[in-house]
């Protein structure tokens, strides 16, 4: 194992160990916002992230002009970011100067080569499958903030699907957003099992595609506290 991966695994055992002890807060990241109001009644919610999709054939789909004019609601310290697939350098080139802040995030069949070539922080998304390699994924594109789980569907993206959380080994060497299909009901179970470092949710929190409902995300959020105020209140595992 090489000394960078070394160091990611020893990260990543470091964030599960000390999520056991309460001591890691699971960030909440809230996708495909379209509107002033969502983005607002997010961030009253308690978002960390709000997700501005960039991608023409969805039903989200915002243009950089306008995911600008979005991002320049949020507050300090939440974070935007902005979901492409496939996109050209110049298409990426045009988002960074529109939102040049943002968090970027990789969700078609981009080339480690081809996140990193952006210079920008970047998760790439994932799409699990009973016999995908999850942990060679991860050493791949050992230059990711984290690894976006998803539930695999037909095109890109996880269509409000979720997938078995089993399939997702303990020793990626990377932080986990776990996503697909999450709602204000099954959220707790999700950070329970796979004790992610984030959870990234779109559809499970909507009204209609790319119209958000406050009161959802308030209980989506409220469900994630609930469920690190449960970490925090278990024993500690010994090693």
């Amino acid at each position: 194992m090489s000394h960078a991966a070394s160091h990611s695994v020893h990260h990543s055992t470091s964030l599960l160990r000390s999520r056991s002890t309460g001591s890691v807060r699971t960030r909440i990241k809230i996708c495909g916002l379209t509107r002033e109001s969502d983005v607002l009644d997010a961030v009253a919610a308690g978002a960390d992230a709000i997700g501005f999709v960039l991608y023409e054939k969805s039903p989200r789909y915002v243009s950089p002009a306008r995911a600008a004019e979005l991002a320049a609601l949020l507050p300090p310290f939440v974070t935007p970011a902005l979901l492409l697939v496939n996109a050209s350098g110049q298409a990426i080139e045009a988002a960074l100067q529109a939102v040049p802040h943002a968090l970027l995030q990789f969700h078609g069949d981009e080339t480690p080569e081809q996140c990193r070539r952006a210079g920008r922080a970047y998760l790439r998304a994932a799409r699990m499958t009973e016999n995908f390699d999850l942990v060679d994924f991860a050493q791949q594109f050992s230059g990711a903030q984290a690894i976006l789980l998803d539930a695999h569907v037909e095109g890109y993206g996880g269509g409000g699907k979720v997938f078995d959380w089993s399939l997702i080994p303990t020793n990626v060497p990377c932080p986990v957003v776990l996503s697909g299909g999450l709602t204000p009901a099954n959220v707790i179970d999700g950070v329970l099992q796979v004790r992610p470092w984030a959870v990234d949710v779109s559809s499970g929190v909507e009204s209609a595609k790319g119209i958000k409902d406050a009161a959802l995300m308030r209980q989506f959020c409220a469900a994630v506290r609930e469920a690190d105020a449960r970490l925090a209140a278990a024993p500690v595992e010994s090693a």
